[in-house]
């Protein structure tokens, strides 16, 4: 197995749990936090799948898909594509209210599918490609991928832990 297929099977790992996160919810426990400041289930997936979007249409030169496709109705927000929830106080994660679960799994659905098409046509050659170059040392797309891979991983087992907590009210 390449490096490619490493990163194909780990991005193809996420919609089953995102969708295990948030499926049967609704958009009241989707919105529910544990305790003041904290993140709810809906602001964590979408969180997760903003990063994602975001990070993956840089790379590709191509239009975000929460833009694209008009997502953030659905969302209770603005299309600024510049909005991904990086350093959201607690009021800004608030504002984030998905109106359904199905809202948060079709972005987050269309999203990975994008990724998926994009990682698999990947060489070993391109992973090597400088993406950003205001870090020392430059980020290249490789570390990107793994970078993107590990903020959702982290952030949908806080959605996990989170429905949990819903659940358990």
């Amino acid at each position: 197995m390449d490096a490619r297929e490493v990163l194909a099977e780990a991005f193809d790992r996420l919609p089953e749990l995102v969708r295990s996160a948030v499926d049967g919810l609704t958009p009241e426990e989707l919105h529910w936090v544990p305790a003041p400041g904290a993140n709810s289930v809906g602001w964590l997936v979408w969180h997760l799948s903003r990063i994602q979007d975001d990070h993956l249409a840089d790379i590709m030169g191509v239009e975000q898909v929460w833009v694209r496709d008009g997502w953030a109705s659905r969302f209770g927000l603005t299309d600024a594509t510049g909005d991904t929830g990086y350093g959201h106080s607690a009021a800004q994660v608030d504002q984030v209210r998905p109106d359904s679960g199905e809202a948060l799994i079709g972005y987050f659905d269309a999203v990975a599918a994008r990724t998926s098409e994009f990682v698999r046509g990947l060489s070993a050659k391109d992973l090597d490609r400088v993406v950003d170059e205001r870090l020392d040392p430059p980020v290249t797309l490789g570390v990107r991928l793994i970078s993107v891979l590990n903020d959702d991983d982290q952030h949908v087992g806080q959605a996990a832990y989170v429905r949990g907590l819903v659940k358990a009210r």
